[in-house]
C-alpha cells in the first residue's frame, strides 16, 4: 500500500531537486528524506532514483508515480475544502504572504473586513518577496500568496497552483516636485525614461521582480540606471525622493498621503503590473480562502483614486 507521506517525499524531490533542499522545504533532515524514499521504493518494487554525479534524478518510474501523487494531493485538497463547508462559515487561520505595497495598502482593510464577518477567522500576515512566497505556498509554509506579474516578465502557470488575477496597477515614475539636487537632470521637462540616464535611482533589491523590471525598461530606454539605493521599503525610496536624492518607480497603489513633496509620472515606457492570489490546487473553494481572496477584492475596490487610473480585472 502506497503511503501518503512517503509519496509527499518524491513529490517534493521532484519540485526541488535535490535530497538537501527536499528536506529543508519538509522540514526533515536528508537522510530522514533517504530513509522515506527507501521505504516507498521497497513498497513499489521498482527503482524510483538514478545517480547521477553527486545527486540523483527521478527514473522514468518514479516520475509517472509523481504525476498520480499530484493528482491525489490535488484531489484531497479539494475534498478538504468540501467538508470545510459544513463548519458553519470561514474559520482557522490562513496564512498570507505577500509584499510591502499590497501589505500597506491594502492589508489593514481586508482584515478590517475579516474580522467583522468572520470573527472565527484568523489571518497571519508574512512580509515575503513574490517568488519565495510561491515557494513557500507549494510546500505548505502559506495557504495564500499575493503576487505580481510584470509586462513582458510574466511566470508561466505552475502545476499545483491555481491563481486569480484581480488589479492592474500602473508604475508610475516619480521624481522631486523641487528637483534633483544638483540640477544635473531637469526634472520639469521629462518625456521618457531616456531623459534620465543621468539621474540616480532608488529601487527594490536585485532579485525582486520591480528591480528586474525597472533595469530592464532603463537599458530598452538605451542606459543603464545609477542606482543610489537600494531597499524592499517602497516608503524610503519615496523619502529619497521627496528629499531630492533620486527619481524612482513605484505601484500607483501608493497614493496620497505618500505622494506629498514627489511629482508622479505616467511614461508610455511603465505600463502596469498585475497583482493576483495563489491558493494550492484543489483549495480554491476552501471557505476561509475564498474569504480572504473577497476581502482583498473589496479592500481594492474600496480605495477610490481615479488619478491612478486602476483597473478591476475580472
Amino acid at each position: 500500500m502506497l503511503n501518503l507521506k512517503h509519496l509527499q517525499v518524491l513529490h517534493e524531490l521532484a519540485r526541488h531537486g535535490t535530497l538537501t533542499k527536499t528536506a529543508a522545504a519538509l522540514h526533515f533532515t536528508p537522510s530522514a528524506v533517504s530513509q522515506q524514499l527507501a521505504a516507498l521504493q521497497r513498497v513499489t518494487g521498482v527503482e524510483l532514483l538514478e545517480h547521477v554525479g553527486r545527486g540523483v534524478r527521478l527514473s522514468p518510474a518514479a516520475e509517472q508515480l509523481v504525476e498520480h501523487a499530484r493528482a491525489v494531493f490535488d484531489r484531497l485538497a479539494l475534498a478538504e475544502s468540501d467538508l470545510a463547508a459544513f463548519h458553519g462559515g470561514p474559520r482557522g487561520r490562513v496564512r498570507v504572504a505577500s509584499f510591502h505595497t499590497v501589505l500597506l495598502e491594502i492589508a489593514p482593510l481586508a482584515l478590517t473586513r475579516l474580522s467583522g464577518l468572520y470573527p472565527d477567522l484568523e489571518v497571519q500576515l508574512i512580509n515575503q518577496d513574490v517568488d519565495e512566497g510561491h515557494t513557500g505556498l507549494l510546500s505548505h509554509d502559506f495557504d495564500l500568496v499575493l503576487g505580481e506579474d510584470y509586462p513582458g516578465s510574466a511566470i508561466p502557470d505552475q502545476p499545483g497552483v491555481h491563481r486569480e488575477d484581480f488589479y492592474t496597477d500602473p508604475i508610475r515614475l516619480v521624481v522631486p516636485a523641487q528637483g534633483l539636487k544638483g540640477g544635473r537632470v531637469d526634472t520639469g521637462e521629462l518625456g521618457s525614461l531616456s531623459d534620465l540616464k543621468d539621474a540616480p535611482w532608488a529601487m527594490e533589491p536585485p532579485g525582486t521582480r520591480i528591480h528586474r523590471w525597472t533595469v530592464s525598461r532603463c537599458r530598452e530606454a538605451g542606459f543603464e540606471p545609477r542606482v543610489l539605493a537600494e531597499t524592499p521599503d517602497p516608503l524610503l525610496n519615496l523619502q529619497l525622493v521627496r528629499h531630492g536624492h533620486a527619481v524612482a518607480a513605484v505601484p500607483a497603489l501608493l497614493g496620497e498621503p505618500h505622494l506629498a513633496g514627489v511629482v508622479a509620472l505616467d511614461l508610455p515606457e511603465l505600463p502596469c503590473r498585475t497583482l493576483y492570489t495563489e491558493v494550492r490546487t484543489g483549495r480554491e473553494r476552501h471557505p476561509a480562502l475564498v474569504a480572504v481572496r473577497e476581502a482583498f477584492r473589496n479592500a481594492i475596490e474600496s480605495i477610490n483614486r481615479p488619478e491612478a487610473r486602476r483597473t478591476l480585472v475580472g
